[in-house]
């Protein structure tokens, strides 16, 4: 339970003064990883369009605004930028679907517990990996999403660690989550020409260990992985974390 070093330069990710001077330098809006669109598919399926949502390391990204013009009602986005949130307040001031706040996803005390139907995460995770205290910011991020969700909430963490990488955090007895994984490419990959190809709608193998097997091919090796983590309770049926049919993209 390392930090990324191998994915990581010499910033520091998990830094207020490092993402405040980008956002001056860097205004213009920018998603991490996949737009929304490519994630349309999994966020609709296990995320209803009446939850109450929290975006963490909300960023200046569009996600948030393609939700909402896709139907949710209610998204609480925190970042530890004070540039990026003052910049998306005035920008969605006529949005009251979004809420933005200033916060440090390793202390969100602010909020009570079990105060989301669904966390949503894109890149934040990734972003503690390569900071200092890497293994110590990511289980105080990750302990304060177990407590902000209800039971039967659902934490998505979109990232580019694989299984070996990110197991090891998501998978602590403490946090009791159901995962299922899938993977997605990176926007613009192309296959090569007759090859076979997996459904990214359709989640991805995994062992007993929490591993990918190892004769499981990507299609394309640097694919983002999707960890749909559901928080259990002793009423939670572990065999279907959802009951919300797989709604495929559309305009």
């Amino acid at each position: 339970m390392y930090s990324d070093v191998s994915s990581c330069n010499t910033y520091n990710y998990g830094d207020a003064l490092y993402w405040d001077a980008r956002y001056v330098q860097e205004a213009e809006s920018f998603d991490w990883y996949q737009r929304y669109a490519s994630l349309r598919p999994l966020v609709r399926r296990y995320i209803p369009t009446s939850s109450r949502v929290l975006m963490v390391g909300c960023g200046n990204a569009l996600m948030s605004e393609d939700m909402v013009d896709d139907g949710y009602e209610n998204i609480m986005n925190v970042d530890i930028s004070s540039v990026a949130i003052d910049l998306m307040r005035r920008k969605y001031e006529h949005m009251p679907q979004l809420n933005y706040m200033e916060m440090d996803v390793r202390d969100m005390s602010f909020f009570p517990d079990e105060s989301f139907d669904a966390v949503i995460d894109k890149g934040t995770l990734d972003s503690l990996m390569c900071g200092s205290d890497a293994p110590i910011s990511a289980a105080r991020m990750l302990g304060e999403v177990s407590r902000l969700l209800k039971p039967g909430g659902i934490y998505m963490l979109i990232t580019y660690g694989d299984p070996k990488v990110r197991m090891p955090h998501l998978t602590r007895s403490i946090y009791s989550w159901k995962i299922v994984l899938y993977a997605i490419p990176r926007p613009g990959f192309k296959k090569p020409a007759g090859s076979s190809s997996n459904s990214h709608l359709e989640p991805v193998p995994i062992t007993e260990t929490g591993l990918l097997p190892a004769d499981f091919v990507l299609d394309d090796p640097d694919s983002h992985f999707i960890y749909v983590c559901k928080k259990m309770d002793e009423t939670t049926d572990p065999s279907n974390i959802s009951s919300h049919p797989l709604i495929a993209d559309a305009s």
